[in-house]
Order: structure tokens, then sequence, then C-alpha cells
């Protein structure tokens, strides 16, 4: 059974989702069975690349609030990730994660992309370490398992791996994803958002049961129709 989760570093619930997704994970009989793979999507490519904005003014630009709103704001997500044992801090900077989806498209074709996702998130939230510098991106990348030839090869050819992320925002597109962290069960169930580590075991009960249900007949009642239970939809159902 393969997982496809759909997600940005910048993205703080796809941070709290993805922990409580491999909590919901290991609670499933069948974790053994289950591949995951992570997906590009970038909830603001128009960012600088360097990314030099703080996070708070970004928040507060964005929703046109004030500062202390922005606080507030920030410390409701810390409060939800310090609940998963996560850090997060709020001093950190926004920026363009382009290249972080691309050195992640590397690091799934030499085995460490779940190692990669795992350092980009506690450097960027937990961290607050600047990911738009090219030294700190690669020391990252490197402590996480990928080689520092092939990542400042990767990182200094704009067009490397580019395609593969474009495909895969295209893909989430199809698929009616309208924001991360979004999560695919062998293209059958879909969840949004950074639901409790216990809807996700669910789904992930529901799903592969549904695998080994025969599939009703055309126009009957069954797996195969159309629609939402729950928390968990198929890939493409309105809400």
């Amino acid at each position: 059974m393969r997982v496809e989760i759909w997600a940005d570093i910048a993205c703080p619930w796809c941070y709290i989702g993805t922990a409580r997704f491999e909590k919901g994970l290991a609670a499933f009989a069948q974790r053994g069975a289950v591949e995951v793979v992570h997906r590009s999507f970038e909830l603001d490519p128009e960012a600088a690349p360097a990314g030099d904005v703080p996070v708070l003014e970004m928040l507060a630009s964005k929703y046109g609030v004030s500062r202390e709103q922005a606080e507030a704001m920030e410390a409701r997500v810390a409060e939800a990730a310090a609940g998963e044992g996560l850090g997060y801090r709020s001093d950190r900077i926004h920026g363009n994660t382009f290249d972080l989806h691309r050195l992640l498209h590397l690091a799934k074709e030499r085995g460490v992309q779940d190692a990669l996702l795992g350092a980009l998130y506690r450097a960027n939230f937990a961290e607050a370490r600047p990911l738009g510098d090219a030294d700190v991106l690669t020391g990252v990348a490197v402590a996480a398992g990928l080689d520092e030839t092939e990542v400042r090869r990767v990182l200094a050819d704009g067009d490397a791996y580019a395609e593969a992320v474009r495909a895969d925002e295209r893909e989430a597109a199809e698929l009616g994803a309208r924001g991360v962290p979004f999560f695919v069960i062998d293209r059958r169930y879909g969840i949004s958002g950074g639901q409790p580590a216990e809807v996700f075991r669910q789904a992930l009960e529901q799903a592969w049961g549904a695998e080994r249900t025969p599939a009703p007949a055309e126009g009957g009642d069954g797996a195969a129709a159309a629609g939402c239970e729950g928390d968990v939809c198929r890939p493409g159902t309105e809400r």
C-alpha cells in the first residue's frame, strides 16, 4: 500500500501533520506493507530564494493582522507542535522552498528522503536555521545522508529535479489538493490537514480493507462510490 504526502517544509501543519501520520502509521498493524512517498508542494513559490523575511512579519502582512496577533497565531501552532513532542520557534525566516524540494527528489533517488525531510523540518521549525543559505542547506542535507558534491551540484544547477517538483505540483492540482498537508492512500482516499494520529490509523485500516474487498458492480454501493467518510475522501471529491 502506498501513501503519498504532499507538503511544504515552510508549512507548520505539514510538520505537525507528518508527525501525527507517523504515529498513526506506527499503530497500524500492517505498517511494514506501507510505502511512504513525499511529494512537492510550494505554499509561496513567489517568495525570495534567499529568504530574509521574519515569519512573524510575513504572517502579519499575509493575514492583515498586528504583530501581537501574529505572535498569538504562532503560539497556538507552537502548542500543537509541543503536543507532538516537536520543537517550534517563531524567530525563523520565511523564504522560497523550491531548492529544498529539488533536494528531496535527489534524496528519494538515494534512499534517504525520509531522513532529509525530517532534518529539514527540524532545521526550519525547531532550530530556525536559514535554509535559504546554500551552505546551511548543504550541511543539513549531508548530515541526512546525501553526498556533499551531489548536493552542491544540484543546488548550482537550477534545472536539476525542477521538472520533478513541477510534476508533483501539477498532480496535486489534478487530485484536487488546494492546500497541504494532503495525504493520498493508494489513489483511493485523500486526507487533508494535520489530522489526529487516530484518523490516519483508521484511514489506513479502511484502505487496507478496501484493497481486499471485491469492487461492487458499476452503479452499486461500496468503496468505489465517490464521496467522503469522516475526514477521509476519495481524491477529487468535493466536500
